[in-house]
């Protein structure tokens, strides 16, 4: 039995191309083909005034599996993650215990069929129990089928570990994909160092903890020519860093997330511990510099960093509590509103953000509308006018500041392999 869909009058955006038209679109046995391969049979689906675009990539995803499943697991982020548009989400390896070896990448991914409702990528890794100390065996974990390195959550603080895992990745043709934050500065900051923080009392995290490793990374880079992906930047800075590298035509590469482009240190005083992450929320500047960034290109990725935790856990005080808030099923409504509807950002460069911009940072061939092509798929209501309501996640936890939020723009569901998640 063929498995057949006809997307009717929808409008197809498919960055790569420059394709930005309206149309059908037909699915054959999990596989885009022309429209006049479907039989009579097919599916017809009504989407006018619908967008579809090729399927969305979240680079930044704690699925918290194994070790602290009480906050999330597989099952839960990926529904979370297809609600939210995303067809593929890479893991981070920050688990309990830490995915840091082969036999740990491949357990992992024992653990996938039967659960996971779209792609999960399992990164590993960097160094030892993320301990920063040694690398891990980077070869070994090229042979496995690992695609990524990352300490994500902390990163080498010794610089010539960094650089002796920068070289075996470049050695391996893997991306290294870095949490940058300088521990020496950082600790025991909860919030970014400025005015609220003093005005709170609380020790606060400078932007060149940030800063100085997203140098270090870049000089790295240039001498390795390890490709580098920045994760969650979150100062004005560091923008200027990266901007000025990719002018230099080195491969380095950064994401924006959510929470840095909308929000600034201000909300720590109504939303207590849900705008505790880190990198810290920081200043207005910086946030309008970030906005800069990713519309002109220089920032290629948006990328929730995921980071469910446990209500008991939020509820602690500032300096207890854990850094991070959820955001797979708010972040593409959330962008919609604040940077689409805003015109800031046309609805093809947006798009390309979530899925061309964050495939390429992999290394994964491109996700295109073209007949052949994998019926991944994420569809999107541009006009659908609602208040995000967090009672309604997939997800098992709740940590974040945009419940309640109005929103015009939705995910309406995804396509994964053919298979329609509406």
């Amino acid at each position: 039995m063929h498995q057949e869909y006809c997307l009717a009058g929808a409008r197809l955006v498919d960055p790569l191309l420059s394709r930005d038209e309206i149309g059908d679109l037909a699915i054959r046995d999990g596989k885009i083909v022309a429209a006049e391969a479907l039989s009579d049979a097919a599916i017809r689906l009504d989407l006018r005034g619908k967008v579809v675009a090729p399927g969305f990539l979240d680079l930044h995803v704690h699925l918290r599996e194994p070790g602290q499943t009480h906050k999330e697991d597989i099952v839960t982020a990926t529904r979370a993650a297809a609600a939210g548009g995303f067809t593929t989400v890479l893991a981070m390896p920050n688990t309990a215990p830490a995915i840091d070896s082969p036999e740990a990448f491949r357990e992992f991914n024992s653990r996938l069929p039967g659960r996971a409702v779209i792609e999960v990528l399992q990164s590993v890794a960097l160094t030892l129990g993320r301990k920063g100390e040694q690398v891990t065996d980077i070869k070994a974990l090229k042979a496995a089928g690992v695609t990524t390195l990352t300490d994500d959550g902390s990163t080498p603080q010794d610089e010539k570990i960094m650089r002796k895992a920068m070289l075996l990745a470049k050695s391996c043709n893997l991306p290294v994909i870095d949490h940058c934050e300088d521990l020496s500065l950082s600790k025991p900051g909860v919030m970014h160092a400025g005015k609220i923080s003093q005005k709170l009392g609380l020790p606060g995290q400078p932007r060149l903890a940030e800063e100085r490793i997203v140098e270090r990374d870049i000089r790295l880079c240039r001498e390795t020519g390890c490709r580098i992906h920045l994760q969650h930047l979150s100062s004005g800075g560091s923008v200027q860093l990266l901007r000025q590298a990719r002018k230099e035509g080195l491969p380095v590469s950064g994401e924006v997330t959510p929470h840095h482009l909308f929000l600034t240190d201000q909300a720590i005083e109504k939303f207590g511990t849900n705008a505790k992450m880190a990198p810290p929320l920081r200043e207005e500047t910086d946030r309008q510099m970030l906005i800069e960034a990713l519309c002109d290109g220089t920032i290629c990725a948006i990328a929730t960093d995921h980071a469910p935790h446990a209500p008991d856990e939020k509820a602690q005080s500032m300096l207890q509590a854990p850094f991070g808030i959820i955001g797979l099923e708010a972040v593409v409504p959330l962008c919609l509103t604040l940077l689409y509807h805003q015109g800031l950002i046309s609805l093809p460069e947006l798009i390309a953000r979530f899925s061309s911009g964050p495939r390429a940072v992999l290394g994964l061939p491109p996700a295109t509308l073209t007949p052949g092509a994998t019926a991944n798929l994420t569809i999107l209501d541009p006009d659908h006018e609602y208040l995000l309501d967090t009672a309604k996640f997939h997800s098992k936890s709740l940590n974040c500041p945009w419940q309640g939020i109005p929103c015009k723009g939705s995910v309406q569901g995804v396509f994964y392999q053919g298979q329609c998640l509406l």
